[in-house]
């Protein structure tokens, strides 16, 4: 596992209940922190290293002298390229929880796509394919968890589809912080300021502004109702692949106040990936905002609440009536911090790739080539979900 952080820390917690694997390896450019986290284990099948994600060959490297036969990656997805690319020339699985970034239309990135998120990763997919060797992409809570949940209607639930829509809210808050984001801010930026990306059938992929088309969601497990808006996502770009359907969306419980921040953060310039030279010194400004705002991974013992994560599907039920339900995942930040010591967000993302390594171990899930989450059965997921102590839900909605 590359990046021993808030997510791959929250990972290494939950497959140490496992007996799945022989042998993790956990990497991080900071050696201390990932020594740390073994230490804190105290189990012999971790071991601590460093490494440098953005180095190909150091990647490569890494998972020759550990023997790997996985790769997960744990990291920001600007590092997605050559942890990717270094898993296909050791010849091993590949896991990421964030797909390869978009680039927006030079001239309409409010009407068109790009370079669309996973467009690298799916343009070497035939290669991947040949070789035998899969990439299991976006294998996080959202994208993951919830391309499993759309997975698991169109096979169970539904008849015809006409929309997945992936909703993701919350009611959590952070105590002494004015504002603190409970997820990587780096990629919250990166999600939420891009061009939001929709699909439909005969039209394809286009985009629309930033924070579009408000809708108030009631999010079940007493969080309540919560305005969400269109963001930039992966399940639009992998559910339809394997799903058939009329429309995708991904609609974020983002709130007022945070909106506004990342406003600001746009009109400042400090969204920015770019490097400039302040005092002598070369710095992305996005880099500066992530080093300025409290580590989301330490937040946990500040916060409460719970987050939810899930698929709302409209269409036509198995019996032919219009039907329209939500199944989704909630997490308690007190129970992950209880059974876990890891705040409820990092928490629900971190289970997802753990119980994919374990279907891929056992052999429940399988394949070769470019892969999302929806394109596996979504039943031993399901089973792994419940067997791990955090089952999915499910809630029938009027039409």
């Amino acid at each position: 596992m590359v990046g021993t952080g808030g997510v791959g820390s929250a990972f290494a917690s939950i497959a140490q209940r496992r007996s799945f694997f022989e042998h993790c390896a956990l990497a991080d450019y900071d050696a201390g922190r990932a020594s740390a986290l073994v230490a804190g284990l105290d189990d012999g099948r971790f071991s601590g290293h460093a490494i440098d994600a953005s180095s190909h060959a150091a990647v490569v490297a890494l998972i020759r002298e550990t023997r790997a036969d996985a790769v997960l990656n744990a990291v920001d997805p600007l590092f997605n390229v050559p942890i990717f690319d270094a898993s296909f020339e050791a010849g091993v699985t590949y896991l990421d929880m964030a797909m390869t970034l978009s680039e927006p239309h030079p001239t309409k990135p409010y009407e068109e796509v790009g370079i669309k998120l996973g467009d690298y990763q799916f343009d070497r997919a035939p290669a991947w394919a040949e070789r035998g060797l899969l990439a299991l992409v976006g294998i996080g809570v959202e994208p993951g968890a919830a391309d499993v949940f759309a997975r698991h209607a169109a096979d169970e639930l539904f008849s015809e589809i006409d929309e997945v829509g992936i909703r993701d809210g919350a009611n959590l808050v952070v105590e002494g912080y004015d504002f603190a984001p409970t997820f990587s801010v780096w990629t919250t930026i990166e999600e939420c300021l891009n061009p939001p990306v929709i699909w439909e059938r005969g039209r394809g992929w286009y985009t629309t502004a930033p924070f579009s088309e408000p809708e108030v969601f009631e999010f079940p497990e007493g969080i309540g109702p919560v305005e969400c808006v269109n963001v930039e996502h992966e399940e639009v770009l992998l559910v339809p692949r394997w799903i058939d359907c009329k429309r995708v969306t991904f609609k974020y419980g983002l709130g007022d106040e945070f909106i506004e921040v990342l406003k600001a953060l746009r009109k400042l310039g400090l969204d920015s990936k770019e490097r400039i030279t302040v005092k002598g010194v070369d710095v992305a400004p996005r880099d500066v905002v992530a080093a300025a705002l409290p580590n989301p991974a330490m937040l946990g013992d500040r916060m409460t609440g719970k987050t939810c994560a899930g698929a709302l599907v409209t269409g036509l039920g198995t019996d032919g009536v219009p039907r329209k339900t939500y199944v989704y995942h909630v997490v308690d930040n007190e129970w992950s911090m209880r059974e876990y010591g890891s705040q409820a967000v990092v928490w629900q993302t971190a289970i997802n790739p753990v119980i994919a390594l374990e279907l891929l171990a056992e052999g429940s899930w399988a394949g070769a080539g470019v892969r999302g989450p929806e394109a596996f059965p979504a039943q031993p997921f399901l089973d792994k979900l419940a067997a791990y102590g955090s089952p999915h839900g499910m809630l029938e909605l009027p039409w």
